[in-house]
């Protein structure tokens, strides 16, 4: 039993320092490394099995301690493989993220198309050149308004602010 399970708690601590090169592991790597360490945390279930019955046939003064030896394996590598489905997790959330946000990135969000939809519809509807450059003036002349009304707000807000307090 004893070189069993020496072997089993080296295999421990290597998918322990695995676990370190999965953090710092390039995109590409990333799932060879977590395949490595899947692989090696099937293969100490497979050693604790055979531990298990090993603990079992040893004589009565020593089976407890080694039955206390192969449940504390078996915690420390049910740890790892939790650690590892954590890591799983963030990994496909963040990838998830990614793509999303190039989804976005990757739309066009431009005014100029719609507002050459509008002239176009404005067109249709019988609207003289003349009478559309006097919209898009009063659109233009209508931002400044807006712009200096937020400013005069906040002005206001700071002034009420500043004499209440």
């Amino acid at each position: 039993m004893e070189p069993l399970y020496q072997q089993t708690h080296k295999q421990v601590h290597e998918i322990q320092s695995h676990m370190g090169r999965l953090e710092t592991a390039d995109k590409q790597s990333v799932h060879l490394v977590e395949n490595e360490i899947q692989a090696s945390i099937d293969q100490i279930f497979s050693h604790l099995e055979r531990l298990e019955i090993l603990s079992s046939k040893e004589p009565p003064n020593r089976r407890q301690n080694a039955k206390l030896r192969v449940d504390q394996l078996k915690y420390d590598v049910q740890h790892l493989q939790t650690a590892l489905r954590n890591f799983q997790h963030r990994r496909q959330a963040k990838e998830q993220q990614e793509r999303q946000r190039d989804e976005l990135l990757s739309r066009t969000f431009t005014t100029n198309g719609t507002q050459k939809k509008i002239l176009d519809i404005a067109n249709m509807l019988g609207l003289s050149n003349t009478v559309m450059r006097l919209i898009e003036k009063r659109a233009f002349q209508d931002k400044y308004f807006m712009i200096g009304g937020m400013l005069l707000t906040c002005a206001v807000m700071f002034l009420v602010v500043q004499y209440l307090t």
